[in-house]
C-alpha cells in the first residue's frame, strides 16, 4: 500500500495545533472521577506464597483471541525463553514485565531473609503489573489515541491498529508498565488490559481466578477500597476471613491479619489507581517510588510535551511512516 503524503502532512499538523492550543486529543474526554462501575484487583502481599500461578494463568488466558497479547494465528503463549533443547515452549522464568509478560510476582529478601514479610532477615513476595489508572498518563500523550479507559468499568486497554509506535507511552507511565515487543517483526505495546476479553463471557482476571490464597481479589473498585482500609484497621494477629478470587466469594482463606505498612498503594498515586497493593513492608523497599505525585498526571505531562511540538512532529511523522510501511499488507486498512 503506498503511503499517502496527505495523510501524514494531515496528521502532523492536527498533532501541531493540537500542541499549539495545550489540547491533547484525548483530553477533553479524561476524568478524574473513578468511573461508575470501575473494577480492578487488590493485592494482598502478606497473603501471597509466590507460587507464580498467576502468571501462568495470566499468559494462558490473554494468548486468547481477544486477550491483549493474542496475534492471529496463535497457537501457545509467546515464552521469554525457549527452554532446554527439546522442551521448546515448557520452561518460562520472565525476570520482568515484557512484551511477552504482562503480570509478575518478584521477591524481595534481606540478609537470612528467614522471615516472610520483614524488612530486616526477611523476605516478602510483589506484584507489578498496569495499575489502571483513574486517569491514565499513557492515554493523555498517545497522538494516535492507541490508549482508551473505557468509561463504565475503567479498564486501560491497548489498541494495536491504531499504534504509530512513538512509544509516548512508556515515557509518561509513573509506573514504568507499558512494553515494546522490541524483537517482534510488526512490533506492538503490550501491557495488563486486566482481562477485559474474558467480562462477556461473565469470568474475571486471570491472576484473581487462579490464586489459591486470596492475594489477588477481583472487584467493584470502591469496594475493594473498603475491603483494604478495613484489612488496615485490623489489628495484627487478628483472624480474619480473606476472600478468594472475588471480593464477594464464599470460599474464604482464614488465618491471622498481619502488620501492614504503608497504607494502601494506588489509592492516591498518580490521582489513584484501580489497581491497588497491601504490603508488610514498605513499598520503596520493594522498588516502588515513592516520589510519584499524588494528582493525576496528564495535566503535567502533556503540558510538558507541547513546549516540543517539533519533537512531537518528528516523531510523529516518522512513527506514521514505518506503521505503514510494516501495515502495507494489511487489507481493509483505513484512517480515522
Amino acid at each position: 500500500m503506498a503511503i499517502s503524503r496527505r495523510d501524514l502532512l494531515k496528521g502532523v499538523a492536527s498533532g501541531g495545533l493540537l500542541l499549539a492550543s495545550g489540547i491533547s486529543p484525548v483530553e477533553a474526554a479524561m476524568s478524574n472521577e473513578l468511573p461508575p462501575q470501575a473494577v480492578g484487583i487488590l493485592y494482598d502481599a502478606t497473603l501471597c506464597i509466590g507460587c507464580k500461578a498467576c502468571m501462568v494463568n495470566c499468559k494462558q488466558s490473554n494468548c486468547q483471541p481477544g486477550g491483549a497479547l493474542y496475534r492471529e494465528g496463535m497457537k501457545s503463549p509467546p515464552y521469554e525463553s525457549k527452554g532446554p533443547k527439546g522442551n521448546e515452549g515448557i520452561w518460562d522464568a520472565p525476570q520482568e514485565l515484557s512484551g511477552k509478560t504482562l503480570n509478575i510476582i518478584k521477591v524481595y529478601k534481606n540478609g537470612t531473609g528467614e522471615n516472610k514479610d520483614t524488612a530486616v532477615n526477611g523476605y516478602a513476595f510483589f506484584k507489578q503489573q498496569c495499575l489502571h489508572c483513574v486517569t491514565p498518563a499513557c492515554a493523555s500523550v498517545c497522538p494516535a489515541g492507541a490508549f482508551k479507559k473505557d468509561p463504565e468499568n475503567g479498564v486501560v486497554s491497548y489498541i494495536e491498529g491504531k499504534c504509530i509506535g512513538c512509544r509516548y507511552c512508556q515515557l509518561a507511565c509513573p509506573f514504568g508498565v507499558p512494553r515494546y515487543e522490541w524483537d517482534a517483526a510488526w512490533p506492538a505495546v503490550r501491557k495488563c488490559q486486566l482481562c477485559n476479553h474474558r467480562y462477556k463471557e461473565g469470568k474475571f482476571s486471570a491472576c484473581a481466578e487462579t490464586c489459591p490464597t486470596g492475594a489477588t481479589i477481583f472487584g467493584k473498585v470502591r469496594e475493594l477500597r473498603e475491603e483494604a482500609r478495613r484489612r488496615l484497621a485490623l489489628k495484627p494477629g487478628t483472624e480474619y476471613a480473606f476472600p478468594i478470587q472475588t471480593l464477594a466469594s464464599r470460599e474464604k482463606n482464614r488465618r491471622p491479619v498481619a502488620k501492614y505498612a504503608d497504607g494502601v498503594y494506588g489509592l492516591n498515586e498518580a490521582g489513584g489507581t484501580q489497581n491497588m497493593m497491601l504490603s508488610g513492608i514498605s513499598f520503596e523497599l520493594l522498588g516502588f517510588s515513592k516520589d510519584i505525585r499524588k494528582s493525576a498526571l496528564p495535566d503535567l505531562t502533556w503540558a510538558y510535551i507541547a513546549k516540543i511540538p517539533w519533537v512531537f512532529a518528528g516523531v510523529f511523522l516518522g512513527g506514521t511512516t514505518i506503521y505503514k510501511i510494516t501495515h502495507r499488507g494489511d487489507k481493509g486498512d483505513s484512517h480515522d
